[in-house]
C-alpha cells in the first residue's frame, strides 16, 4: 500500500508498505529519517517518540496506515532553517549544552517528550517534568543531566 504523510512539514510518500508495518519502521527504513530509535518495539521505552498530529505517540506502536493523510514531527523535524536540523531547537541545544546526551540511542525521544513539556507547560516543577518524561527510558544517565536540560530549555521558554 502507499502511504502518503506530512513529515517535518513536508509531504512524503511511502510505497510498498505492507500493512502490519510500523510507522517506526517506514520513517527509518523507507524515508531515510533514522533519529527515532528503535529499542523496545513495545512502546515501553520511548525512544521512538514521535508527533503524530500533534500528540506524542511511540512510533513503534502505530501501524503506518494510520498515519495515512496525517502530520507526523520527529527529532529531526523539531530544528529550524532550510535543511533538517541547520538550527537545533532550544530544547535540543538544552541536552547538548548540559551533557544530556550520552550514548544518544534515548535521546531523540527524550528530546521529543521534553519539547512536548515545554511547549506545554513551560513553568513545569521537577514532579511535572519527572512525569512527562516517565515513559522515556535511558539506560546510561542517573536523569539528573536530562532533569538540568529540560529546566534550562523551560527557563529560556518561559
Amino acid at each position: 500500500m502507499r502511504v502518503n504523510m506530512n513529515i517535518n512539514g513536508e509531504a512524503r510518500t511511502a510505497d510498498d508498505v505492507w500493512p502490519g508495518e510500523s510507522l517506526l519502521y517506514v520513517l527509518r527504513e523507507r524515508l531515510g529519517l533514522p533519529g527515532s530509535k528503535n529499542a523496545c518495539e513495545q512502546g515501553e521505552c520511548g525512544s521512538c517518540t514521535v508527533y503524530l498530529d500533534g500528540t506524542l505517540v511511540c512510533a513503534c506502536l502505530v501501524a503506518a496506515g494510520q498515519a495515512e493523510g496525517r502530520a507526523v514531527r520527529t527529532v529531526e523535524g523539531l530544528g529550524s532553517g532550510e535543511g533538517a536540523g541547520e538550527e537545533l531547537d532550544p530544547v535540543q541545544e538544552a541536552f547538548v549544552r548540559t551533557g544530556a546526551v550520552q550514548c544518544g540511542f534515548c535521546t531523540p525521544g527524550l528530546v521529543v517528550a521534553a519539547h512536548d513539556l515545554v511547549h506545554r507547560n513551560p513553568n513545569a516543577s521537577d514532579a511535572e517534568i519527572r512525569e512527562a518524561l516517565a515513559g522515556n527510558l535511558c539506560r546510561c544517565t542517573g536523569y539528573e543531566k536530562i532533569l538540568d536540560a529540560v529546566r534550562l530549555a523551560a527557563g529560556e521558554r518561559a
